[in-house]
């Protein structure tokens, strides 16, 4: 990891910043003016269900949590702090994922912990090894710096032991606490407690009696029979909210994020906390994310975007730009949003060596490339990622590759995969984008009106300037003709409209100075000749 955070530069500015991760970093400080009692590390946590494949919102939460913290190293020049994944993989499986192979085996396990349900895939020796093996191989991708945990290996262990004993002693009071939120049904039945049964290895949602807290003992009623049973190593596991709480205090956890759903949940398990002896982490409550129509964002309805999806087309730091912008604000996420998230990226990049340190910690990029424990890039690249993709559009779908590099080396000396690495990754996101999401919506229309004419100058004027004209100059001729009064644009944006519109068949497109020059003046005009025709 590079220490890019650490600057002396930094610290300073840090006081004040108001990035958001520095304002959450600051609630670490007010809660340790002097640092951690002891020394110890201030401890950071995401928590993860692997009832199912991990998505974006893992990747998220462990993202924007590692900005934090990377914000408190800055304010304290590099206290120590640790992050925890936890991985509540002891959880009884509730119902069968949509989008995992033979569902009827899972159907037949329903009700036991993750850990003791055969893998659907061959892969692992359980269903929840194979999701927390693609939790880790989805995170260790951005270079996250993190500690799984296991919330079975924690309870089998005995890890938790201790702080299970101390539950039961609470018992009446989790109770008193949760009791009064719960529907009169599901209270005739709640207890904090959830006993895995020796009989048949479900976890069990049944009334308990507590028998002996200092020896974990309970009893229950299981297939008509009532037990006394240890609760101890691995013998149960905690409703999840009395869970959540528990292990905030058993691992002394410090801050930890969640999403607005969760707000609810975050109080009572705050109230338990303190029940137990502890204390809530500090923490920020994010807005959900939306699917294009507005909705909220569903695995089970299928309406969001897979981190698969993003990173076929656009990069992985894009993701990471789009996820620091506003946590607090509700954001559309769909596949429309990549192109512009990359183009904002790389802006924000090429913008950053120049600035002041205070501009630089509001600059997002900071914050991405701090989370993934990365220098800043230095090479800016020489085309936006919209104006490669309208050179991908026009030269069509079945355009290949190298074909590509041809044209961007026409117009960029020495272009190449070798000297432009980032950029070749960007062709791959940019001809599956044009494949998947925009070939199938071109449609050139005719010249109308005035139009006609404005194309045939713009081919006469293109037909007099050199072939390695720049950009500029081809700018500002298309400008020239856009104002002239005897096409009848009532303004500039009619006629650049009218250019994407006829030439590339889209209503959007780039600034048309570049494009040209990137295309070619001679492909140019065949494009005019083609649309004149």
């Amino acid at each position: 990891m590079t220490d890019l955070h650490l600057h002396p530069s930094l610290r300073e500015p840090a006081q004040t910043s108001k990035a958001w991760p520095f304002e959450e970093a600051r609630k670490l400080i007010k809660r340790y003016p002097q640092g951690k009692p002891g020394g110890d590390p201030v401890l950071f946590e995401t928590g993860y269900g692997p009832s199912g494949l991990p998505h974006i919102g893992t990747f998220n939460e462990v993202l924007r949590t590692t900005m934090v913290r990377r914000a408190y190293e800055t304010l304290t020049g590099n206290a120590p702090t640790r992050l925890v994944a936890f991985s509540d993989d002891m959880d009884g499986l509730r119902k069968v994922p949509d989008n995992v192979p033979q569902k009827e085996m899972l159907a037949g396990h329903l009700g036991k912990p993750l850990t003791d349900i055969p893998d659907p895939f061959g892969k692992y020796e359980s269903f929840a090894h194979h999701n927390n093996a693609m939790l880790r191989e989805f995170l260790d991708r951005f270079g996250f710096d993190y500690e799984f945990v296991s919330s079975t290996e924690r309870y089998k262990s005995g890890a938790f032991d201790e702080a299970l004993k101390n539950v039961l002693r609470h018992n009446q009071d989790i109770l008193d606490i949760m009791l009064p939120t719960l529907r009169a049904e599901r209270a005739a039945t709640y207890s904090p407690i959830l006993p895995v049964s020796p009989k048949s290895g479900i976890v069990l949602q049944v009334p308990v009696t507590v028998v002996d807290a200092d020896k974990g003992l309970v009893s229950f009623e299981d297939e008509g029979e009532t037990i006394t049973h240890s609760i101890l190593g691995g013998g149960a596991k905690l409703q999840w909210k009395v869970d959540w709480a528990m292990r905030w205090v058993a691992l002394g956890v410090d801050y930890e994020m969640y999403g607005k759903d969760l707000t609810d949940s975050g109080i009572q398990s705050g109230k338990i906390a303190r029940a137990l002896g502890g204390q809530k982490p500090e923490g920020l409550i994010y807005e959900m994310f939306l699917d294009e129509k507005g909705e909220k964002i569903s695995k089970s309805k299928g309406n969001g975007l897979s981190l698969e999806q993003w990173l076929s087309y656009g990069s992985e730091e894009s993701l990471a730009f789009f996820a620091y912008r506003e946590p607090k604000a509700a954001k559309q996420l769909h596949i429309g949003v990549i192109p512009k998230a990359v183009d904002e990226y790389l802006q924000m990049r090429g913008n950053y060596p120049a600035q002041e340190p205070d501009k630089k910690l509001g600059n997002p990029v900071h914050h991405v490339h701090v989370a993934r424990g990365e220098d800043m890039p230095g090479a800016e690249l020489p085309v936006t990622f919209g104006l490669l993709l309208n050179l991908v559009g026009v030269m069509g779908a079945d355009a290949s590759k190298d074909q590509i590099w041809r044209y961007l080396g026409q117009y960029v000396e020495g272009a190449s995969a070798a000297t432009y690495p980032e950029l070749d990754r960007l062709i791959d996101n940019a001809m599956a984008y044009n494949r998947d999401y925009v070939a199938p919506t071109l449609s050139r229309r005719k010249p109308q009106g005035g139009e006609g004419a404005a194309l045939k100058e713009l081919d006469d004027k293109l037909a007099a300037l050199p072939a390695d004209a720049s950009a500029d100059d081809i700018q500002n001729i298309v400008y020239e003709i856009g104002k002239n009064e005897a096409y009848g644009f009532e303004n500039l944006r009619d006629w650049f409209k009218a250019l994407y519109e006829t030439l590339l068949g889209s209503s959007a497109g780039p600034r048309m100075g570049s494009f040209i020059a990137l295309f070619g003046i001679d492909n140019t005009r065949r494009l005019i000749a083609e649309a004149l025709a």
